[in-house]
């Protein structure tokens, strides 16, 4: 009732942080696999066909933007209540961040398509290479459209704003995972910056690819870490090198990436926070020789995008909602990774 990708986000999702991680089986004994009873159920409806059924088409047309999970979900919901959906999709495939996004070991691209065929069965139309401020603006949908739905996501990697950040060598783990397109890590050192899921999507898919050494480097401890705990202990058996409560200060190399300052961190709980801080140690910094290094700490939207929409944003410049998911502007919707 409540989620059209239960095969996908059964297997995703971070369980032991969420559903499973508030699970009280855990005091006396371990939490329920709430991830592997939804991914088991929902290949269970993909196997046998199991369909949900749509209300009559209603005389009201809603305009998609965004083809990921937000978008997608977004879009089946709407088809089940009768409306008129329409998909705008800048790429020539739908599933967004879970297509280019989530590495093949970690999702199978063969089931996410049958995942989104069994959406698109709903009855959703789909209109593909399609970006908006591009193809279309939102004031063409506004016209053409009752209801415009905004969700497409914020896939852009966030930086340090450290020295040496625009050398040959330092890229996005988004944007590597999202267009495919790596350097020969063939016998190199790569450092990545982050802690979360990317970092150890990223990291896995450069060991992959041939790396003689991954190291993750994280300000904070491994307990804190964003990412998966099971994630993180897959890495691990790869042979990925984890560097927990350190920073990196500085990227340096005469026109490319030879080498990155690190220094090491305590974590101080500071009055009104929620979490400890990572505080720099004086006088414990050392350098980390590298070939590349991989920013893994976050994205934000595409500011130009977002900044033409004339719509409200928050501090981050993500689209600004309320509970419902209205933004600043009448008829317009957002949400995911984008508001």
């Amino acid at each position: 009732e409540t989620t059209v990708l239960p095969s996908v986000c059964g297997r995703i999702c971070p369980h032991e942080k969420q559903c499973q991680g508030m699970c009280v089986k855990r005091v006396s004994y371990e939490a329920v696999k709430i991830g592997d009873i939804e991914a088991f159920i929902g290949d269970m409806a993909l196997k046998n066909n199991w369909t949900t059924s749509s209300l009559p088409l209603k005389k009201k047309r809603v305009a998609v933007v965004g083809g990921g999970p937000s978008g997608l979900t977004c879009a089946a919901f709407l088809r089940r209540n009768g409306y008129d959906v329409t998909i705008y999709e800048r790429h020539n495939y739908l599933g967004g961040l879970l297509y280019h996004g989530i590495p093949e070991f970690r999702l199978d691209k063969t089931l996410l398509g049958k995942v989104i065929d069994k959406i698109l069965e709903l009855g959703i139309n789909v209109k593909l290479n399609q970006s908006i401020g591009k193809e279309f603006s939102l004031e063409d949908l506004d016209k053409e459209y009752d209801a415009v739905f905004l969700g497409f996501g914020a896939n852009l990697s966030s930086k340090m704003n450290i020295p040496g950040e625009d050398l040959d060598g330092v890229y996005g783990g988004n944007e590597l995972l999202e267009t495919g397109n790596h350097p020969d890590y063939t016998g190199k050192t790569v450092v990545i910056s982050g802690g979360g899921n990317v970092a150890m999507d990223v990291s896995r898919t450069i060991k992959r690819k041939g790396a003689k050494k991954v190291y993750v480097i994280y300000r904070r401890s491994e307990k804190e870490a964003p990412a998966e705990a099971k994630e993180i202990r897959e890495a691990k058996d790869e042979g990925i090198e984890f560097l927990f409560q350190n920073n990196i200060l500085g990227i340096y190399g005469s026109d490319r990436v030879e080498k990155v300052e690190v220094i090491r961190t305590e974590l101080v709980k500071k009055e009104g926070d929620d979490r400890p801080s990572p505080v720099n140690i004086e006088g414990s910094n050392y350098y980390l020789s590298c070939d590349y290094v991989v920013m893994a700490i976050g994205s934000h939207p595409e500011s130009d995008i977002v900044n033409s929409l004339g719509l409200e944003l928050d501090k981050r410049g993500r689209i600004l909602i309320d509970k419902d998911g209205y933004t600043s502007k009448e008829k317009v919707f957002a949400g995911g990774d984008l508001a």
